[in-house]
């Protein structure tokens, strides 16, 4: 993957707030799916901003050990 960072992602449609992020407005956290070169990741706040990409296997990693540990506590 060459691709870490899209500097402007105010022209990608189909980005998803996370589940655990609340309506209050506060700190959101945004994901793109079907993105080719990984899954991009953004401030919810900053709409016109960049984006991280991870590679898809890391971001499935990192999501199931988030959940783990949700989970066992």
């Amino acid at each position: 993957m060459t691709e870490h960072i899209i500097p402007d992602t105010s022209s990608l449609t189909g980005w998803r707030k996370s589940t655990y992020s609340g309506n209050e407005g506060g700190s959101c956290v945004e994901m793109l799916d079907d993105y080719p070169s990984g899954v991009p990741i953004r401030d919810s706040k900053v709409q016109n901003g960049p984006a991280l990409v991870f590679p898809a296997s890391d971001w499935s990693s990192f999501i199931a050990a988030i959940k783990s540990e949700v989970l066992s506590a």
